[in-house]
């Protein structure tokens, strides 16, 4: 599969049709299903577990839930201070944390992959950055080479070039940066004002430093926005030339995102409008040469994220797509987590039950699942149509050992309707996604899903975002 057959086409009536509230699979199950059966005790099983036999690389998720001011759109879990005192609190159970999560793990283990997310990271000073690291450090085995992918979220309006070089030699060598629009209008509608010049100097300024991946996040869908706007919006990132550009859909659920509620009714854009600013971004992202990967995310061809699609070895995770299927994830920080062997466990969501379970002397884990054999075999199923766009009857059962027509016969009839859409081809032996279904993946997806044929789960569907 070329870069080129990677793309999708934009179909509004398609869109428009399909367009519900859905899982983004993340992980699957997903988190609707972890619950507090699963704790400390399980987590410490699966991770003794995970050094045996063929021990995988790690990676490693550091929350830092601050930041100094809320943007109205935003869903992540956080907290709006400006006392910078309150991060030091906060480091000091994260560090014990750390200590307890290395005990658990070997050390010749060494950690592939490593995100700062948040909140914003670059609340902490940089001294506190250094601290962190030296404890990473002290109980885990951090890489040096090239072949490590350290990456942090980076506000903007928090650092300057400067700073750029001092993360540059704390080790991170991937930045992501927040854009979402540049047009003022609708920076002040969302309370994030951020200047274009700003952006793009440190965009600049990164290249001329040699980080190795620059990524820019932009949202479609936002209060006051508009074609023309947007349009420009997008000229200018692309004009930067990031590697890779995640354009995320507005997910408007104020009853949800207490944020949300400060901004107004009459400056969201309604849906048909959205589909428009959907469109558009499709295809002036592709036009410029990016391609796209899948949900929100576009990449240039030489980025390896295409590289691990077009080789099968792209996945899916909680920070969306990577390319280290190989890795276990450790989360550590409120609210984060993490993926070991075949589960899934969540640190407590609040600052003040992370802090308790700290204190206790154990891990924040607080809920999380252990998948069974059903729930393995759709989890490679649908990360193989979520990843790959094609889904190949003869690798899971040679895997799973089913008879995959007869295991999957209801959803296979399923499929029918979305086959006479246009949104998958069926093949003898195979499920092929569309260019004009590749829009639509977690609708495909979605088929294979068995905890959303529940009827006990029929209402966690608001839960979810839009599909796009």
């Amino acid at each position: 599969m070329n870069a080129s057959q990677l793309n999708a086409v934009f179909d509004a009536d398609l869109v428009r049709r399909y367009d519900g509230p859905g899982p983004r699979y993340t992980s699957y199950p997903t988190a609707v299903q972890f619950h507090e059966g699963f704790g400390v005790v399980e987590y410490d099983v699966a991770a003794r577990a995970s050094n045996a036999l063929d021990p995988k690389p790690l990676s490693l998720y550091i929350h830092v839930p601050f930041c100094e001011s809320p943007c109205f759109y935003c869903g992540c879990n956080k907290v709006i201070t400006r006392d910078h005192g309150r991060s030091r609190f906060y480091l000091e159970h994260l560090f014990l944390e750390i200590e307890r999560q290395g005990k658990l793990y070997d050390r010749t283990r060494q950690v592939d992959q490593l995100h700062f997310g948040g909140g914003t990271p670059t609340f902490l000073n940089d001294d506190e950055m250094y601290e962190l690291f030296e404890v990473m450090r002290k109980h885990f085995s951090l890489k040096d080479d090239a072949d490590r992918e350290y990456s942090i979220e980076i506000d903007p309006r928090t650092v300057d070039p400067a700073r750029l070089k001092r993360l540059q030699t704390l080790g991170f060598n991937r930045f992501s940066l927040g854009v979402q629009d540049f047009d003022t209008q609708v920076q002040e509608a969302v309370n994030r004002i951020q200047s274009e010049e700003e952006t793009l100097n440190l965009i600049g300024h990164a290249r001329r430093i040699g980080i190795e991946s620059i990524s820019v996040d932009l949202i479609y869908g936002l209060p006051r926005q508009s074609l023309a706007s947007f349009r420009s919006t997008l000229e200018k990132v692309i004009e930067a030339r990031p590697d890779r550009i995640a354009a995320y859909s507005y997910a408007h659920l104020p009853h949800l995102f207490k944020a949300q509620r400060q901004i107004k009714t009459a400056d969201l854009v309604s849906p048909e409008y959205k589909l428009g600013l959907l469109g558009l971004t499709v295809e002036t992202l592709t036009e410029a040469g990016y391609v796209y990967i899948g949900m929100d995310h576009f990449a240039l061809p030489t980025d390896e994220l295409v590289k691990a699609q077009q080789a099968g070895t792209l996945q899916r995770n909680f920070q969306g797509y990577s390319t280290r299927a190989e890795c276990d994830l450790i989360a550590l920080g409120v609210s984060s987590i993490s993926k070991v062997g075949d589960t899934y466990a969540q640190n407590a969501k609040t600052l003040p039950e992370y802090y308790r379970l700290i204190e206790s002397g154990n891990l924040a884990i607080k809920k999380g699942v252990a998948l069974q054999p059903d729930d393995r075999l759709r989890r490679n199923v649908i990360q193989a149509l979520m990843c790959a766009t094609r889904l190949e009857f003869d690798a899971i059962e040679a895997e799973h050992r089913i008879d995959f027509e007869q295991y999957f016969a209801p959803e296979l009839t399923a499929l029918a309707a979305l086959e006479r859409d246009g949104l998958v081809i069926r093949e003898q032996r195979s499920i092929v996604i569309t260019a004009r279904g590749r829009l639509l993946m977690r609708n495909v997806a979605m088929l294979f899903d068995a905890h959303l044929r529940r009827s006990s789960e029929a209402t966690a569907l608001p839960r979810f975002s839009r599909v796009v």
